[in-house]
């Protein structure tokens, strides 16, 4: 029995001949769905009472039902009692990383929700790891039972030394190298630093002439309108931020493609319901837009894969077959695979949903092998998830931290102004307050004077003597204890927010152990830990595993008080979105990107 991988399914140019067969009715072939309404992501139609002729993992044809069963007796045959069958999602934006599991493991949840194809970025692991992590995850993601490419980190680090520290350093030629050595690298991924690309920086313009000099398409990152019309001049010609409707309708103008994010409705993901509106209401055609998850952990991946995103784009307006194709089509003809996935004409790969009238998934072919069936995974893709790759041994050494650190900054004695860190949902941008401040006799009391509290970057990667950089978070509501992750978008240092400095040193206590991980302390103990030890950002368990362990995190984490999700506590060292944040070298001014003090 083959692995069950991409590699499973022969390349289309070997099997025109046996295909051509098969389709004509000259070869029976090794499988047909039968009893199925059929979604024509081409058409954008449902038909009634078709079947799905399948050999060698691919598509041979689409019939009417009953046509198979006339020809030929005994036909291997699957009925899908009047169910919906349409090709499987394509997702054309999302991180690996993020999901805090391996590829291997991704592909479980994935494959429950219909999502048979990825477009991956990496950068997380290429901002702790370099080359060599980025690398890993496509040997990994070659291993894994779901169809992976990769967008190639684009961004590493974020910004400059003088204003972070990273674990790697993606050049140009490194770039470069990744294109030339990997078939799987088919794009440059999320340009994130859109300030400089629009300001004409030389290192980021090198970066993006290393893909396109190549004929591989560009993905981005960017905020504000201003900004539109020089980066989609830079080369850019796709971005998942589109946070409203008059941004996303100057991206589609500009020719850029918009993938609609949805995200659960409390985390900072979910910009589709604003900036679909550009097709509902502007009445702009729907062609060069996909729907995609960007983030997602591993409690909600396996509640709110594509499929649910998909289901969002119907409640805002689409037909379930246009917003089918935006989750399936559309993606592959961004990435020039149409003629692959994303569809049921003939040649393309078998990889198909069989769904309810609600557009729920039930049951997944991947290659024409059925690995999900009635929501349960089949033991053929239980074997397959058990075999999972084995990340390199200095995956799991890269927590690197002095024996000792101090953690918050000395009171202060006189009045003074706080440069202060004002969260608020969703939780991307951050608003840059300055706080007036008294003198206080303890930090408890100035805390409940002012509603702030500690938020501290300590350097993970052992580059510096172990740089430490002190702020205050205001209204993030943290009532108790610390919390605090190796996953420190972008350079994944460790962030630590608390009231006091006793659970701080719990907290990166715990991290240091676990070589990587989230967690909740209170009263000196921790509350809640998912460890994450490869490159302080996966865990080798199934992902199953991992969704239990982040539930007892979300449940710690909002008991604490905190007022935004730990995902977007992640991304408070985010040091290229406004407008202002904390890297391991101090508060960072954006879009200025400038340093600038704690207390003036």
């Amino acid at each position: 029995m083959t692995k069950l991988t991409r590699f499973s399914v022969a390349p289309l140019y070997a099997m025109t001949s046996r295909l051509a067969d098969v389709a004509s009715g000259r070869v029976m072939p090794d499988l047909v769905i039968t009893g199925a309404r059929v979604l024509s992501t081409y058409s954008e139609r449902i038909h009634p009472e078709r079947e799905v002729w399948i050999t060698g993992g691919r598509v041979a044809a689409v019939k009417p039902s009953g046509t198979a069963k006339r020809t030929w007796n005994g036909v291997a045959a699957y009925d899908a009692a009047g169910g919906i069958i349409a090709p499987g999602l394509v997702d054309p934006h999302i991180h690996i990383e993020s999901s805090m599991v391996t590829a291997c493991a991704y592909a479980e949840a994935a494959l429950l929700n219909g999502t048979t194809t990825i477009f991956c970025d990496s950068h997380e692991i290429g901002n702790v790891m370099d080359v060599a992590g980025v690398e890993a995850m496509l040997e990994d993601a070659r291993e894994a039972p779901l169809s992976i490419f990769l967008t190639v980190p684009s961004t590493v680090p974020a910004t400059s030394a003088e204003l972070e520290t990273a674990g790697g350093d993606l050049t140009p030629d490194k770039i470069a190298g990744l294109f030339d050595r990997w078939p799987e690298a088919v794009a440059l991924g999320e340009k994130m630093d859109f300030v400089p690309v629009t300001m004409g920086d030389e290192r980021s313009h090198a970066i993006l002439a290393a893909a396109l000099k190549r004929g591989r398409p560009v993905s981005g990152h960017v905020y504000g309108r201003e900004f539109v019309a020089a980066y989609a001049a830079s080369g850019v010609t796709d971005t998942h931020e589109a946070i409203d409707r008059d941004i996303a309708d100057d991206l589609l103008d500009a020719g850029v493609w918009v993938f609609l994010r949805g995200g659960p409705p409390t985390t900072p993901w979910h910009s589709l319901p604003q900036a679909i509106r550009t097709i509902t209401e502007l009445g702009a055609s729907h062609k060069r837009t996909a729907v995609c998850t960007d983030d997602r952990d591993a409690d909600d991946l396996l509640l709110f894969g594509l499929d649910w995103v998909v289901r969002e784009a119907v409640k805002a307006g689409m037909s379930p077959e246009q917003a089918w194709s935006m989750g399936s089509l559309h993606g592959a003809t961004r990435f020039n695979m149409e003629g692959d996935i994303g569809g049921l004409g003939g040649g393309r790969r078998a990889d198909l949903v069989l769904m309810d009238d609600n557009l729920k998934p039930q049951s997944t072919w991947y290659g024409g092998e059925l690995v999900v069936e009635n929501r349960k995974i089949t033991p053929r893709l239980d074997q397959a998830l058990s075999q999972r790759y084995q990340y390199p041994k200095a995956a799991y050494v890269t927590v690197k931290l002095p024996e000792k650190l101090k953690l918050t900054p000395e009171l202060p004695t006189k009045v003074c102004t706080v440069n202060a860190i004002k969260t608020a949902l969703p939780g991307i941008t951050l608003i840059h307050e300055k706080v007036v401040i008294e003198p206080a006799e303890d930090w408890p009391s100035l805390f409940a004077r002012y509603g702030l509290c500690f938020v501290t970057v300590v350097e993970r990667h052992g580059k510096s003597a172990g740089n430490v950089a002190y702020g205050l978070l205001k209204d993030f509501g943290l009532k108790r204890g610390a919390v605090a992750s190796s996953v420190g978008h972008d350079s994944h240092n460790i962030i630590v927010a608390s009231t006091n400095e006793a659970d701080m040193q719990v907290a990166i206590a715990a991290i240091k152990e676990q070589q990587g991980g989230v967690c909740v302390v209170a009263d000196g103990k921790v509350r809640a830990l998912v460890p994450l030890p490869i490159a302080g950002l996966l865990s080798d368990k199934r992902v199953t595993e991992v969704a239990e362990e982040v539930k007892v995190l979300k449940k710690e984490w909002a008991e604490a008080g905190c007022t935004i999700p730990y995902m977007g506590f992640n991304l408070i060292p985010l040091s290229v979105i406004p407008e202002i944040r904390i890297t391991d070298k101090g508060l960072v001014l954006v879009p200025q990107m400038e340093l600038t003090p704690l207390f003036e």
